[in-house]
């Protein structure tokens, strides 16, 4: 039976999730500690054919890409609270500015050795929703992290990315 590996026929175990790297514009966004899943979901069109409706045939209709959300440690950086800022001004007027609000990103996943085995490029992403820190909680001892959910077109497989040789 196949283990699911062509390159690497010794190995058993799937790839873990907790290495991977985050690029937006060409860039690698530092700190990011979460990723949502890559969901995508197509509804089903129900239909009955004159003269033999007995039951139901079914197609695939619209598919939808749900939101993601994006976790990062808080710094300094920007980047994020700028980003979604475009879509809602801190003034709080509906004067956004869509000019770039849109984004693509490329999300890598690694092998335990830091290998790139997965990448997805994120199409067309704009922020629906920021966080800009978690709870403050003075009996806790944690980390904490600005949250950012985006909305996009679509995600592409990089069927480039191909499995590495491990050692």
């Amino acid at each position: 039976m196949a283990n699911g590996f062509t390159v690497n026929a010794h190995r058993s175990d799937p790839y873990k999730n907790f290495r991977f790297h985050v690029y937006c514009d060409g860039a690698l966004v530092l700190g990011v500690s979460k990723v949502g899943a890559l969901k995508r979901t197509t509804e089903v069109v129900t239909y009955r054919s004159g003269g033999g409706n007995t039951h139901d045939f079914k197609s695939p209709g619209r598919t939808k890409y749900e939101s993601i959300t994006m976790e990062r440690g808080l710094t300094h950086a920007p980047e994020f609270e700028e980003w979604a800022s475009r879509v809602h001004p801190h003034d709080g007027s509906s004067n956004a500015s869509l000019a770039q609000y849109k984004k693509d990103f490329v999300l890598n996943l690694l092998n335990l050795q830091g290998q790139v085995v997965k990448s997805y490029f994120l199409i067309q992403a704009w922020v629906s929703s920021y966080q800009a820190m978690s709870d403050l909680d003075a009996g806790q001892n944690g980390i904490n992290v600005e949250t950012l959910t985006f909305e996009m077109e679509r995600w592409e497989r990089d069927l480039s990315v191909t499995e590495p040789t491990e050692d």
